[in-house]
């Protein structure tokens, strides 16, 4: 279902806590993921969840990360909080199952819940009997991923040199801002999808 409260929040739930995954990719696992003892090293977790993310944007005909406004500035996402729990060893060579579970919107942020998963092509099966238990016995670390909407503040401001005054542009802080309306829509449609599939 898709929940909207006073909040302005749209997440994906499911009424038996189980529910098939908004976007679900396979990655290979190579040695630059791993450390010297061929185990996924744990800030690439995070790597597997940033590429699921950019990947299934791209499904939604989205640029993943950099809009720009009919002004010309540019709007984009920063990981604000990342929250994760490893429950198994991801190991070199083998192809891991990177999935988007929920989708939350927020004013200003999305949140994703987001897993790992060892390959298992019955594991999503709906004909598969066991499919809720494949898919947490096969859960090898999961997370919660908070990216927060910022627009750049860029002003211009002459700077002098012995040939001729030019123009540079600075940057200031960058400001949050709204979760631009297109993406807003993508991912909404997308959950609705999801629920009606």
């Amino acid at each position: 279902m898709i929940k909207n409260n006073s909040k302005n929040t749209n997440t994906v739930a499911s009424v038996d806590g189980e529910c098939a995954p908004l976007f679900t990719k396979d990655y290979n696992v190579y040695i630059n993921h791993t450390d010297a003892g061929g185990i996924v090293y744990h800030a690439n977790h995070l790597v597997f969840f940033e590429n699921c993310r950019r990947d299934w944007f791209g499904k939604l005909n989205l640029n993943g990360y950099f809009l720009q406004t009919d002004d010309g500035e540019i709007q984009h996402f920063v990981v604000s909080q990342a929250d994760l729990q490893y429950k198994k060893a991801i190991l070199l060579d083998e192809v891991i199952n990177v999935r988007i579970d929920k989708v939350e919107l927020k004013p200003a942020s999305i949140i994703f819940y987001q897993s790992i998963h060892r390959h298992s092509p019955n594991s999503l099966s709906p004909d598969n009997a066991n499919s809720n238990a494949n898919a947490s016995s096969s859960l090898l670390s999961s997370g919660k991923i908070v990216i927060a909407c910022v627009q750049n503040q860029v002003k211009t401001k002459p700077v002098s040199n012995n040939k001729a005054d030019t123009a540079v542009a600075s940057t200031t802080p960058m400001r949050p801002i709204r979760v631009p309306k297109n993406l807003r829509d993508a991912i909404e449609q997308a959950i609705y999808e999801q629920l009606n599939t």
